[in-house]
């Protein structure tokens, strides 16, 4: 059961991303700075790499290195992995064939192989976290997290961790988190997921991309600003 403190703190931050886009997820500012170059991702991997047939014919045909290069080249124009992410990643599995196997059959797995959520997961952090490394580690939550949220936005969501701690803890959820990827942590973030997408039924969130975003407002160094003022227009309104 919601404890009043809960709901005060869900309906400040409900408040706080409406005072940032008073259109909520329609919001033409909200489309433009956050919707859209996710669902062009979403849409670049469907065309290029495709669903579970698809996707398992190119690997059946030894294309291992081309999957990888096109699942990293769909990220690395957009902004969701860190630069020190980005080359990691490049390194472990665009410059490694043996890197791009592990990676290309670990990210099927996790996407559309056997088993539960759980067991799908867990494998997957596994092979991330075996992945060839130069300098700097593969494993973090947002590499872990940013292909599932790519190829399949209404299942899964890009951990970012410090914002989405941030946002867990001003939407009152109490979030499991470790540092260490794992299924425990992402299967917390689901059930904050499915909190937000109930509370904010009214509002139509559409996916994952929309209660991610939604998150990453209430979190983001990016917003800190828009918050601030968000809630001294309310302030001024109460007052």
């Amino acid at each position: 059961m919601t404890t009043a403190d809960e709901r005060r703190a869900r309906e400040e931050a409900r408040a706080t991303f409406l005072g940032v886009f008073a259109g909520g997820f329609a919001d033409e500012r909200y489309l433009a700075w956050e919707r859209d170059y996710k669902v062009e991702a979403h849409r670049l991997w469907v065309d290029r790499i495709g669903g579970k047939t698809a996707f398992r014919a190119q690997l059946d045909a030894g294309r291992h290195d081309e999957v990888a290069a096109t699942v990293v080249r769909i990220e690395s124009g957009r902004a969701l992995l860190f630069s020190f992410e980005k080359m990691a990643l490049r390194d472990a599995v665009v410059r490694s064939p043996e890197g791009a196997a592990a990676f290309t059959e670990g990210l099927y797995d996790w996407l559309h192989g056997p088993d539960g959520e759980p067991a799908r997961f867990e494998r997957w952090t596994e092979v991330v976290a075996a992945l060839p490394r130069r300098q700097t580690r593969v494993a973090t939550w947002p590499v872990v997290t940013v292909f599932g949220s790519i190829a399949r936005p209404k299942v899964h969501l890009f951990l970012k961790p410090r914002t989405i701690r941030r946002a867990a803890e001003a939407y009152g959820f109490p979030l499991e988190y470790s540092s260490t990827p794992s299924w425990s942590t992402y299967a917390s973030l689901l059930e904050l997921a499915r909190t937000v997408r109930t509370d904010l039924t009214d509002l139509a969130p559409r996916d994952q991309i929309d209660v991610q975003s939604f998150l990453w407002v209430l979190g983001s160094d990016e917003y800190a600003d828009q918050r601030l003022a968000a809630r001294g227009r309310r302030e001024r309104r109460a007052g």
